[in-house]
């Protein structure tokens, strides 16, 4: 477990926000179209299911305990989520582009679940990679923490006016949390750039990119889809 910080005790971020991202992504690819799955519909949701079970048996309320296999099997949950959305990505674009005989509002809703577990599952690789993850961020005292992948506007509010500073890392010991990440990640997808958070690392500077592009892609490919469906 991790050492907890000098002179304060913290109970572990709440788990049931990232718990309910890992559903819900879980969710959106098993309801997925056939057509943009890989092997039999339920195998990889029942996959990921069975990964995450002793992750929430291991921190059922707060993230309060980690340790080697805990966070190779977190990292690993994150990493097969990441793979079946990019496996459907590529199926949909491909049948945007090659205007395969799917419905039209079939596309446009497998589109959506796509783009929403594309946020999701960067939000939760933001979140297990930053810091050293949520277990470390929180109750590890400051000059151990590993470098940070992101800058938060909270990592450098301390000298601005007193009603903002109490709030900044130094001053109240703030740790950013999944809703942190999850925003980062909508920002992201959408804006198709960082706002008030900035990527630190090359890792943190890739996964931004890999999703800003993706998700770029969608929604240019969708909008033309639109527009072509209506000039029909």
């Amino acid at each position: 477990m991790a050492e907890e910080r000098a002179g304060q005790t913290h109970p572990g971020e709440p788990r049931l926000p990232a718990a309910a991202g890992m559903m819900v992504a879980i969710g959106l690819y098993a309801v997925l179209p056939r057509s943009f799955q890989i092997g039999p519909r339920y195998v990889i949701p029942a996959l990921e299911l069975l990964l995450f079970i002793p992750l929430l048996l291991a921190n059922p309320r707060r993230m309060s305990r980690q340790n080697r296999l805990l966070r190779r099997l977190s990292i690993g949950l994150v990493l097969l989520i990441a793979l079946s959305n990019t496996t459907a990505l590529v199926l949909l674009i491909h049948s945007l582009v090659a205007g395969d005989a799917v419905a039209g509002g079939q596309l446009l809703a497998a589109a959506a679940q796509v783009w929403l577990t594309n946020v999701l599952v960067f939000a939760l690789a933001y979140w297990e990679l930053d810091r050293g993850g949520p277990v470390t961020r929180v109750r590890m005292a400051r000059p151990g923490l590993p470098a940070a992948d992101f800058r938060f506007p909270q990592d450098e509010d301390h000298d601005a006016i007193s009603e903002v500073a109490m709030r900044s890392s130094a001053k109240s010991g703030w740790a950013p949390g999944f809703i942190d990440y999850l925003y980062i990640s909508v920002t992201n997808s959408s804006a198709f750039s960082p706002t008030d958070t900035m990527p630190l690392t090359v890792r943190a500077k890739l996964l931004m990119a890999v999703e800003s592009v993706s998700a770029l892609m969608l929604s240019v490919l969708v909008v033309s889809f639109a527009v072509g469906a209506l000039q029909r």
